[in-house]
């Protein structure tokens, strides 16, 4: 029943980029970063095509990772959740690397630059614009390659995708909770540093 479910997964993610449609960490190990010990656990379950995604990136977790997870006081969480079949592809990008600072860097350059990537419906052009960032931080093309045809990989983010709808229920990306509590504030710094203060 799982295979079935995880095909039927493949499937829409890949008619979705054909149709043009983005719905709006070892290698494949969960991508965290922050002490263990931390009394906060902020967990991101998002799409690398998402817009609101990328805006979450660029406008929290920056200021979040100088102010709290670098000083330990936080633990950040990035759970893949792809909508789409460039967004798996892209997330199999970010896994290409087994170094947990690389990995973050590569999160980053997609998030910034996603406008330009997560374009149109050609797959094979999407890939490619992936492929670039992958070597703009060093990556070489032999491993990216080898990474976008990961099958092992594949599956991992599949599961993962369906394992975190069962548990959290996941509607919409980006899904983020604060522990055990969802957070359904708006995406600005401020007002998510707020909800943090009150825990630590």
């Amino acid at each position: 029943m799982k295979r079935i479910i995880k095909t039927f997964i493949l499937l829409i993610l890949i008619n979705f980029s054909m149709a043009q449609i983005f719905l709006l960490a070892s290698e494949d190990s969960l991508l965290k970063i922050g002490n263990e010990d931390s009394k906060v656990t902020v967990k991101v379950f998002s799409s690398l095509t998402c817009p609101h995604c990328a805006n979450f990136h660029k406008k929290v977790f920056y200021d979040l990772k100088k102010e709290y997870i670098d000083l330990g006081k936080v633990k950040f969480e990035h759970h893949s959740f792809p909508l789409d079949l460039a967004a798996l592809n892209a997330e199999k990008v970010v896994r290409c690397s087994s170094d947990v600072e690389k990995r973050f860097q590569l999160l980053s350059k997609i998030y910034e630059s996603q406008n330009k990537w997560a374009v149109g419906s050609d797959i094979n052009k999407i890939n490619d614009s992936i492929k670039k960032i992958g070597l703009n931080l060093g990556l070489s093309s032999l491993k990216i390659d080898k990474c976008l045809k990961d099958e092992k990989v594949q599956e991992k983010i599949l599961n993962e995708r369906i394992e975190a709808q069962k548990k959290y229920k996941i509607e919409s990306t980006p899904t983020i909770y604060i522990n055990k509590k969802k957070y359904n504030g708006d995406h600005d710094y401020k007002k998510f540093k707020k909800s943090l203060e009150k825990l630590l």
